[in-house]
């Protein structure tokens, strides 16, 4: 009964928060409202832009908007793309190195890591014209996983049974309610090694490391910057000055001026991310 009680109260905490503060969010919204009204507009002689890949990712279409606003303007003549992500799903971080390496193809795409540059975010920032790194940067994670929790024993404790209909021996694989069966391991580790070598292969390709055994860098392992430098991952290590004077070099500018994200969207990411911050804690407090 009292793990039935922990999972009431996970369900009601997020309604339970929205009621104690939403003065607090109205005055939020309020105070955004009035920084985005007296925000100066992104200076229009801008000649070069940064592009952000931050955090989990689990969807590409914020990352594609910074992508339409760099190509609206038609004075950027180069990009910097700061990473600092821990990856997320495949379908999401190859949709991302797909606009890379398109954006790459019509001006020069210099990647800069400033924390981590890890699976997903890996294959994500990979198709950069060079990668410089953060020499406390973390690099690699290149891998595949599935994971998921078998909740059936809760549920017999609660006395809670799962009824199922279905058509398709492996519709319901995966599922959280029992735990999987032989086949559906074996299928599910089939389906992994499938991902695992695309994405081998396309850092063989995107890295020119065909002479390389794969075993050395595709183990799911993290490298330090220097590791991954000497294992070809990254081109160099430096800090952000320092990728931005090879943009500019490469791109020809003599006095850089970046595109920035307008305050608005600023302080909306500061807010997602103080937002997400309170209900992990929130979830971390009621399933103790």
């Amino acid at each position: 009964m009292e793990k039935l009680s922990k999972i009431f109260r996970f369900i009601t905490a997020p309604l339970d928060f929205l009621s104690k503060y939403f003065k607090l969010l109205v005055l939020l919204i309020v105070v955004l409202l009035i920084v985005g009204a007296n925000q100066e507009e992104s200076p229009k002689q801008a000649n070069l832009a940064k592009l952000y890949l931050r955090g989990a990712i689990y969807e590409s279409d914020s990352f594609e908007k910074q992508i339409e606003e760099i190509k609206k303007n038609p004075n950027i003549k180069g990009v910097l793309l700061i990473i600092d992500s821990p990856g997320g799903s495949v379908g999401a971080s190859i949709e991302i190195a797909n606009m890379i390496k398109d954006l790459r193809d019509s001006m020069p795409v210099i990647a800069h890591v400033e924390g981590s540059m890890a699976s997903g975010s890996y294959y994500a920032g990979m198709y950069s014209d060079k990668i410089i790194a953060n020499r406390g940067s973390l690099i690699g994670s290149i891998g595949i996983i599935i994971n998921g929790y078998n909740i059936k024993p809760l549920l017999d404790k609660i006395g809670i049974k799962e009824q199922t209909l279905q058509e398709g021996e492996y519709k319901t694989i995966g599922t959280f309610t029992r735990e999987w069966t032989p086949k559906e391991r074996e299928y599910l580790q089939s389906f992994l090694k499938k991902q695992y070598n695309l994405f081998v292969n396309d850092v063989l390709e995107a890295r020119s490391l065909s002479n390389t055994d794969p075993k050395v860098f595709a183990e799911g392992k993290i490298f330090t910057a220097s590791e991954a430098l000497k294992l070809k991952l990254i081109d160099e290590i430096g800090s952000r000055s320092q990728a931005i004077k090879e943009l500019s070099d490469i791109a020809q500018v003599s006095n850089p001026i970046f595109l920035e994200k307008s305050k608005t969207e600023q302080f909306l990411e500061k807010l997602n991310s103080a937002s997400l911050s309170i209900f992990s804690n929130l979830f971390r407090e009621q399933i103790q």
